[in-house]
């Protein structure tokens, strides 16, 4: 009996930061397949990767173990085909994830021969859904607007298992209220708040102008600590962009008591005490180093009137997703040992 070629993606169902592993079988052996993957951002713009591999003696093939030959990445990259998306023709650059309580579905082929998708008709053999979340099942999420305060604050699961450690996640001058970093934190266990400062329409003031000082941050830093479900010694604090800035400052200017990293790591330094400083450096990253197996976000509109702008953040598509991979896992381990154990 002649068996349908088969195409899987285990698990179908996982956190955007866990590697998904893909694995065809059934086919001729030491042929040319295609693997095609594409999904929708939350404005309904098409993203995709494609893949060429050869299947091996038993006509079988794996992400994790086999390199391809061609296409959006070359190489074994098991997870190429999720960082390597970039837009259909006529899409929006900068994908980022705008409801965290929603997934990304992503429909993955298996096509006949080295083809490239959209050029000319091509044969689907097989085809498999993943859906990629950023909430794990029972993480509360509330939405904060209390003393001025403009985040989104997320609770791991099991109310009776707290109190938790937790995270004060700010993003860059860009603006608005990113929740996935701050989502997979409460997934992995943290309590975390993603705070708005800037290019908010809840803000006070010219929303691309920075109108709040010290004094919003500290409270915001408290407003975390104080909560009935959060260890109010293990809080840490989380930057990116003009948000690194913000971390040390809060640390240093405002007074704030961040838990076991209770002095500022510019001031250990100065005190001599450089080992507990690292420093990571990634060749051909760009700026916007964000979790993991999502593609680069490689340019951005900074504003819209009077003119727009878009920045351009660089990186390259393979050593960015190295870099993602490898700070995710650091940060995680960070907090792990500084901020649970």
């Amino acid at each position: 009996m002649i068996k349908s070629p088969v195409l899987t993606a285990a698990p179908a169902r996982a956190l955007i930061d866990e590697q998904i592993s893909i694995r065809g079988g059934f086919l001729p052996p030491h042929c040319p397949v295609t693997v095609w993957a594409r999904m929708h951002s939350d404005e309904g713009d098409l993203w995709e990767a494609f893949a060429h591999y050869n299947t091996n003696a038993s006509g079988a093939f794996s992400l994790s173990s086999d390199a391809s030959v061609g296409g959006s990445y070359v190489g074994c990259e098991p997870m190429g085909l999720f960082w390597g998306m970039q837009p259909a023709p006529g899409g929006r650059e900068g994908l980022r994830k705008r409801n965290v309580e929603t997934p990304f579905v992503v429909r993955i082929s298996l096509l006949e021969g080295h083809v490239s998708p959209g050029e000319g008709q091509t044969t689907e053999l097989a085809a498999v859904t993943a859906e990629r979340w950023y909430l794990t099942p029972g993480v509360k999420r509330t939405e904060i607007r209390q003393n001025g305060i403009v985040g989104t604050l997320f609770i791991p699961p099991g109310e009776h298992l707290g109190p938790f450690p937790a995270m004060l996640d700010m993003w860059g001058m860009g603006g608005g209220l990113p929740e996935y970093r701050a989502s997979l934190f409460a997934s992995r266990g943290y309590a975390s708040l993603s705070l708005a400062y800037i290019g908010h329409k809840d803000l006070p003031g010219r929303p691309n102008c920075l109108t709040v000082g010290d004094s919003y941050f500290k409270a915001a830093f408290q407003l975390l600590q104080d909560h009935p479900q959060v260890v109010s010694d293990r809080v840490g604090i989380i930057g990116l962009c003009f948000g690194c800035y913000l971390t040390l400052r809060i640390a240093v200017q405002t007074g704030v008591k961040v838990g076991h990293r209770s002095s500022c790591l510019i001031l250990y330094l100065a005190a001599g005490k450089s080992h507990l400083f690292t420093r990571l450096s990634y060749p051909g990253a760009g700026h916007l180093i964000e979790p993991p197996y999502a593609p680069n976000v490689r340019e951005s509109m900074w504003t819209y009137k009077p003119k727009k702008l878009f920045t351009m953040w660089g990186g390259h598509p393979a050593p960015h997703a190295a870099a993602q991979e490898d700070v995710w896992k650091k940060i995680l381990d960070f907090m792990e040992t500084n901020l649970r154990c």
